[in-house]
């Protein structure tokens, strides 16, 4: 990667309830959080999986999140960023399927408290990790 070019930042989140207040707040956390890093956000974005989307193990926003980051991730650093893991799923095992498909996109998950999946996710799925 080109040290020069910022990473591309996709902001994902999900909402299952009709008040969409707190969804609203995270992301301004998020958009915050990219200003800080001086970091360039996805012109398509935010990717938001609404109602029982939010809730399934099918999430169309986030499909079409990870196709328009694998057509960045051969030419910059892509990343997902989230308020916190739970905004992708709070089963745990759910959460690891849906990250493993953004890696699989090119990319890697952060959340606004900075934590990251950029290496020791992918550590795991190729057999490296513990």
């Amino acid at each position: 990667m080109n040290d020069a070019i910022a990473p591309l930042v996709f902001l994902y989140d999900r909402c299952a309830s009709r008040n969409r207040r707190d969804l609203d707040m995270r992301l301004i956390g998020c958009h915050t959080y990219v200003d800080r890093m001086g970091w360039a956000l996805a012109a398509l974005g935010p990717w938001r999986d609404l109602g029982p989307d939010a809730l399934s193990t099918h999430r169309p926003e986030l499909t079409a999140m990870t196709e328009a980051m694998r057509q960045e991730a051969g030419s910059r650093e892509v990343l997902c960023l989230v308020h916190t893991w739970g905004r992708l799923a709070t089963d745990d095992t759910h959460r690891l399927v849906l990250q493993q498909r953004i890696i699989e996109a090119g990319g890697y998950t952060l959340t606004t408290f900075g934590e990251s999946d950029r290496h020791s996710l992918r550590a795991v799925l190729v057999g490296r990790g513990a």
